[in-house]
């Protein structure tokens, strides 16, 4: 069982960065998988970055040109540094790895965002 572990959120500022960081309990070498979502209140959780195997990050078009995904095979981590912060993008913020058929979900770290 592998545990994902979320830090790094809090409180921003409209045009501010967060960067937030998921720590996993093993090796995410082999994950075919990892990526950031988010859910505000009332709405469907949403997708904000992912790479899928070592492949090319893809993004919400609506973080496009503001967020970057990244992950570090050697430090079992995946961030997500964001910057341009709007109040939209307050959220709480979700790291999720796929390791077929195998789908684990971190616990969710909160974003708020001031304008």
């Amino acid at each position: 069982q592998v545990q994902l572990v979320e830090s790094g959120g809090g409180s921003g500022q409209a045009g501010g960065s967060l960067r937030l960081s998921c720590a996993a309990s093993s090796s995410i070498v082999s994950f075919n998988a990892v990526g950031w979502y988010r859910q505000a209140p009332g709405k469907q959780r949403e997708l904000v970055a992912r790479i899928i195997k070592v492949g090319v990050p893809s993004y919400a078009d609506s973080v496009k040109g503001r967020f970057t995904i990244s992950r570090d095979n050697a430090q079992n981590t995946v961030d997500l540094q964001m910057n341009s912060l709007k109040p939209e993008g307050a959220a709480v913020y979700y790291c999720r790895a796929v390791h077929f058929p195998t789908d684990y979900w971190g616990q969710g770290t909160q974003v708020t965002v001031s304008s």
